[in-house]
């Protein structure tokens, strides 16, 4: 488990949010005086309540299995400790903010699931308000005061909580996303001066720009004069696609290779001719190979087809 310590406190929050955030709950200073007149009870009863908790964490096998390393336990008590001794302290800027943010980064981090945090809390809210009917038997409604001020904050802190794990995971699939479209676009060298860049699937503005920049780096790398742009297996292209496609083929022309565009669909050439995309500096072919075929001819390739020498090849009389 990574020390939260490590984790930076990145978040896209602002001070203004944070002030709607607490204004939409309702969380004011009011119960900032709540909390911070309960903070010697919580002080109290830290102790107990944290080894309670861990008690009931431990009793599921899906969130026992984070705790395996005693150490490791040990830590992350006192951790916990501190989290909850905090609620109870006032002062909840910033500094507070950029606190809980790194602690959701650590539970996601180690892969906690996030029902599994949902049910840490409702764990900690039932405890403390069993804590709070003990104190103030006598006092029901003193005990329900303190109780909906440390709700409003507890889900202020789920809140951030949530925004962490919906932003590492977001990070994570953009970051699959980028590998995965590195990988489906290669450009491929055939032969000295050939290059070949198949390309399949949907393409949107941003694969698009990424396609251009990765044939111009293999176009100067490899010296290329010729490249053969394969849309064979692109479903559709939009006008923004269309018009990239045109400004890659220029791009292309500009450091010296000619590009062929092979494998247009009929309703995509139709969908390009009713954009009115301009086509006259495209060399366009039916399909691949006839794509390579062009490709290797502008090259002063000659393809010969070599007769197979005497018996090889035929099929033997019974």
């Amino acid at each position: 488990m990574a020390n939260h310590e490590t984790l930076p406190a990145e978040t896209s929050i602002s001070r203004e949010e944070v002030l709607r955030r607490k204004a939409f709950l309702e969380f004011t200073e009011d119960d900032v005086a709540v909390l911070e007149g309960v903070n010697d009870l919580a002080t109290q009863y830290a102790e107990s309540m944290i080894e309670d908790f861990y008690k009931h964490l431990m009793a599921f096998e899906e969130t026992r299995t984070f705790f395996a390393d005693p150490e490791l336990l040990r830590h992350v008590k006192e951790m916990q400790k501190a989290y909850f001794m905090r609620l109870t302290q006032g002062h909840y800027d910033q500094e507070y903010v950029a606190n809980r943010i790194r602690i959701g980064q650590v539970h996601e981090h180690v892969g906690l699931p996030v029902k599994s945090y949902f049910g840490m809390y409702c764990f900690y809210l039932r405890a403390v308000l069993k804590r709070l009917r003990e104190e103030y038997g006598e006092a029901p409604e003193q005990a329900f005061a303190i109780f909906n001020s440390l709700m409003k904050l507890t889900f202020f802190d789920i809140g951030l909580a949530i925004d962490t794990y919906i932003e590492s995971r977001e990070r994570t699939i953009e970051g699959q996303q980028e590998a995965i479209r590195e990988l489906s676009t290669p450009v491929l060298l055939l032969r000295p001066g050939l290059l070949l860049l198949p390309i399949i699937g949907l393409i949107d503005t941003r694969r698009a720009r990424q396609l251009t920049e990765q044939l111009l780096r293999s176009v100067r790398t490899n010296r290329a004069a010729v490249v053969v742009i394969d849309v064979t297996g692109v479903p559709s292209v939009d006008t923004k696609v269309a018009n990239h496609l045109v400004q890659t083929v220029e791009a292309a022309r500009l450091m010296g290779a000619v590009s062929i565009v092979s494998g247009i669909a009929p309703d995509i050439a139709q969908t390009m001719v009713r954009l009115g995309i301009d086509l006259r500096r495209i060399r366009t072919v039916g399909d691949l190979q006839s794509g390579i075929e062009e490709a290797e001819r502008l090259l002063g390739y000659r393809v010969v087809k070599e007769r197979p020498a005497d018996g090889q090849g035929e099929k033997e009389g019974p």
